[in-house]
């Protein structure tokens, strides 16, 4: 009996999860008070697939006054080109291509971005990965969360135009599983960064050691969770996350991308990390199958029930194709867990990165 309870009290805690996160995509975010400059930073590093349309969406966003500010390392990068065809495309546009890299950090990210940072004027500053896809209303959005109180503003990425199994089984990763928990948490005052898009004012950060500070962690989200939270703010989450392209990808990627994201989480929240293995269905069903193998397949219809009911509550992929991905994510997320451990670092584009000597845990 004890097996029983213990299986759909998981079973409610993911229900539970599914409701506060569908809620959180329903908030209407009042109007900003207020419309100041903006800088929109935008590092770049080689080539992706959809880069032409999520680079371009940084073009036309209906703010009345923002500067874009696009960050490469090097001037061979693979991005250089058509950054600066954007641009010379987008002739009215406040924008400028920053090439140069200053190493103060063992993050390739923060180091191409702190050119960026220190030449522009702006006070707020929206950070927006390459691969992410800017609706015209980003900025509006950005900064209708902010108020007294709030140190940053972010989003999970929505995993959308995925080609093929695997790529829905990065789209089920990031939807299903991340975003869906971030959004979750956020509902009831628990927000964490995303570094897909962070939206802060600098001061907060320049009086705590500057993008320098955000080195001190494997992710810059997880150091930028810390440094807001220990200044008294909160972080706040856009109602419906921004989308970013999936396209086709590889079994190989998907793994190879989930075990490195396992890993900053491991070291950033490790308290948070020991209960992830109840993230996926495979403990419950155990349980179940031990103590009442009859309530198997109730339990597996509640269970990605829930998730379809949020998937299409938020617009997310939810075909037959998704509830297959949806399965091969909960089998490897075990496995996944296990796996984090065999090493602390992790390899980011040709970069070995490793957690801080001495940094504690959270």
């Amino acid at each position: 009996m004890f097996l029983v309870l213990a299986a759909f009290g998981l079973l409610t805690l993911h229900l539970l999860a599914a409701a506060l996160a569908a809620s959180h995509g329903r908030r209407r975010p009042a109007e900003p008070s207020h419309r100041p400059f903006i800088c929109l930073l935008r590092p770049v590093c080689g080539r992706d697939r959809h880069d032409r349309e999520t680079l371009g969406s940084s073009f036309g966003l209906d703010w009345p006054d923002y500067e874009i500010v696009f960050c490469a390392a090097h001037e061979e990068d693979a991005a250089v080109p058509l950054v600066r065809e954007l641009i010379r495309l987008h002739p009215g546009a406040r924008a400028r291509l920053l090439i140069g890299e200053e190493r103060f950090t063992a993050n390739p990210k923060l180091n191409n971005l702190a050119k960026g940072w220190a030449g522009t004027e702006a006070r707020m500053i929206a950070i927006a990965d390459a691969n992410l896809m800017l609706p015209r209303d980003y900025l509006e959005q950005l900064m209708s969360e902010w108020r007294p109180g709030v140190g940053l503003v972010s989003s999970p990425p929505a995993g959308g135009r995925a080609d093929g199994i695997w790529g829905a089984l990065e789209a089920s990763f990031l939807n299903g599983l991340q975003g869906r928990w971030q959004l979750a948490a956020a509902r009831v005052g628990l927000g964490f960064a995303q570094g897909k898009t962070m939206f802060l004012d600098r001061s907060l950060l320049d009086e705590r050691g500057g993008l320098a500070a955000l080195g001190a962690e494997l992710a810059e989200d997880v150091a930028a969770t810390r440094l807001v939270r220990a200044a008294g703010r909160s972080v706040r989450l856009v109602p419906r996350p921004f989308t970013q392209p999936i396209g086709r990808r590889r079994l190989r990627d998907v793994w190879d991308r989930q075990l490195r994201w396992s890993r900053i989480r491991r070291k950033g929240f490790p308290a948070l990390f020991a209960l992830e293995p109840l993230l996926s269905p495979a403990v419950p069903l155990v349980m179940l199958g031990v103590a009442a193998p009859l309530w198997i397949l109730p339990f597996l219809a509640l269970w990605y029930g829930a998730e379809a009911a949020l998937c299409r509550a938020m617009g997310w992929p939810c075909g037959r194709r998704d509830l297959a991905a949806w399965v091969a994510r909960d089998l490897m997320l075990p496995v996944l867990w296990v796996a984090t451990f065999a090493r602390q670092g992790f390899e980011w584009r040709g970069t070995s990165m490793s957690p801080a000597a001495g940094r504690p845990a959270a």
